[in-house]
């Protein structure tokens, strides 16, 4: 069965590090640099929290 957290969290993730990317590229770097510290964060969550292992 999919987990469906871990599934979403996983795809917030890419939307995070697209969104930084743009940003980035705008020259925005506070919320380029946000959104890869949250991204990180969400992919440490995802893994000790929402997949079971």
């Amino acid at each position: 069965m999919v987990n469906v957290p871990a599934t979403v969290a996983a795809a917030l993730v890419v939307v995070l590090f697209g969104v930084a990317l743009v940003t980035m590229t705008t020259g925005d770097f506070a919320v380029a640099g946000a959104c890869f510290m949250s991204a990180s964060v969400l992919i440490y969550l995802r893994e000790t929290r929402l997949v079971s292992r």
